[in-house]
């Protein structure tokens, strides 16, 4: 099953493509939509599409920086762009971003399903080929390639000194390769199969543009996180570390254990947070296999990893049961609320309830809305406003897509009921 996110401004629209297109008669299936680039990305992080089908002209965020941004961190991810005649030169923008298709509003249900086809089939080859290239590739790298590995490896050796650390960086600069940053992170991620698994990362790596730096090692990976203060390098680490576990997951890797070292401000310190992601891992690697597949310095302990975990995922709770009904409300927020980042947030709470941020969100709405239908006479549109929605046809086709119900047939069979 394809997994689809929507994105666009016009409620219209979105009520069009949910309502008109039939969903539950193909492969693909609508994971979540949102009205604007900003509210969606944490969005799609945290329900990990396979396929986007964005607006170009929204507020906050447009179409073509929601590209870019979903380009840059998830770049698995096939986007179908919507499009009006007038916007020429943000489809040529679109070519340069990865945008499969265009389709010019309004469109139809088969112009859709068309337009979804050629994605998937697209999406289908191109990892064929890149499966069948792996080799070729490795054995065709560049003198240039193996001497950046070399020396980024490097900056995890017990034998580097300070003065060798920062020689390493001009180094690397006289290459062309600038990773002088403010802060950095180090992911050490364990996989099998090792070779191909490196490979598939080592692409996601260079789609960073120049803020992710791959090496191999023995177990697998490992990834140098640039950044500019520990919030941001903090942000970008936990969605690389998640990126990894869903290109992995996506190739049939298996034994996944990735773990994030802790940041810091200089590149003598890089063995630091590698030292510290390494532990943490080993660590991993003797639990259970059902355990976290991505831990983090501040998840873990040496008594109890599930502890700091438990605690931030029982907070967030609490906020969600006094704040659901807002229909602003965004994981962004509740990541705030916390004292976390949007993708540390979104990871930790995933590993500890076993639900994503959305599913657990609508689920404890669509719950809510259930006491409501049986106990009240309430129009369904008000219910919808009680529990967050402010378009009852999405609430009306979540509830139905969750309980295989509407609401209607669901009061008719349950009002009244304990």
């Amino acid at each position: 099953m394809m997994k689809v996110f929507l994105v666009d401004d016009e409620i219209v629209i979105r009520e069009g493509i949910r309502t008109s297109f039939p969903w539950d008669r193909t492969e693909y299936t609508l994971v979540g939509e949102a009205p604007d680039g900003e509210m969606a990305l944490p969005m799609i992080r945290d329900t990990r599409p396979d396929i986007l089908i964005t607006d170009i002209r929204m507020p906050f965020m447009d179409g073509m920086e929601l590209c870019r941004a979903v380009r840059s961190q998830m770049p698995w991810i096939g986007i179908i762009i919507l499009s009006g005649y007038d916007e020429f030169e943000y489809a040529r923008t679109g070519l340069q971003l990865g945008v499969k298709e265009y389709i010019l509003k309004p469109v139809t249900a088969e112009e859709l399903k068309q337009a979804l086809d050629r994605v998937s089939e697209n999406m289908r080859r191109e990892q064929a080929e890149l499966e069948g290239n792996m080799r070729l590739r490795n054995a065709g790298r560049t003198d240039q390639a193996f001497l950046r590995e070399k020396l980024i490896g490097a900056l995890y050796s017990e034998d580097t000194r300070k003065e060798d650390a920062r020689g390493i960086v001009e180094q690397l600069r006289n290459m062309g390769i600038n990773i002088a940053a403010s802060r950095y992170a180090v992911i050490d991620a364990a996989y099998e199969p090792i070779d191909e698994g490196y490979t598939a990362l080592l692409e996601l790596a260079e789609s960073s543009n120049g803020l992710v730096h791959a090496s191999p090692c023995r177990t697998g990976g490992r990834y140098l996180v640039l950044g500019d203060n520990e919030r941001d390098t903090e942000e970008r680490a936990y969605a690389f570390a998640t990126s990894i576990q869903t290109e992995l997951e996506r190739r049939g890797a298996t034994d996944l254990r990735i773990s994030i070292g802790e940041i810091v401000d200089a590149p003598e310190r890089i063995l630091d947070s590698l030292k510290r992601a390494r532990h943490i891992r080993h660590v991993l690697t003797g639990q259970d296999r059902h355990g976290p597949v991505i831990v983090g310095v501040r998840e873990f302990s040496e008594d109890s990893m599930d502890r700091s975990a438990a605690v931030i995922t029982a907070k967030a709770r609490l906020y969600l049961a006094d704040h659901f009904m807002e229909n602003s409300l965004m994981l962004q927020d509740v990541a705030s609320a916390v004292g976390m980042s949007n993708s540390r947030f979104s990871t930790v709470f995933a590993q500890e309830c076993g639900q994503t941020f959305t599913e657990y969100l609508t689920w404890l709405r669509l719950e809510k809305a259930k006491d409501l239908l049986k106990g009240t006479d309430q129009h369904t549109y008000r219910i919808a406003q009680q529990v967050g929605y402010n378009d009852a046809h999405y609430f009306s086709y979540m509830f139905k897509k969750q309980t295989g119900m509407t609401p209607g047939e669901y009061r008719q069979q349950n009002q009244n009921k304990p």
